[in-house]
């Protein structure tokens, strides 16, 4: 995925772009495990600030979720 995603992330920046999955319906492909340490893997060296927003702020941003600390 990494051909794909890096240039996304560069081209629009972390705060701008989100890590997410189709659950439980891409089950059939592959374990949640497997999809959640390719993300690892993907945002291995972005910085502590960039992983926030890959992994929480920009999905709380973009759905509207308040009232959730972000955690990374």
């Amino acid at each position: 995925w990494k051909p794909f995603v890096d240039p996304c992330i560069e081209l629009f920046g972390a705060n701008r772009c989100l890590f997410e999955s189709n659950f439980p319906v891409q089950k059939r492909w592959c374990s949640y495990q497997v999809v959640w340490n390719a993300f690892k893997r993907l945002a291995s060296g972005a910085s502590a600030q960039e992983k926030e927003a890959l992994f929480s702020t920009s999905a709380i941003r973009a759905y509207r979720i308040s009232g959730m600390p972000a955690v990374c």
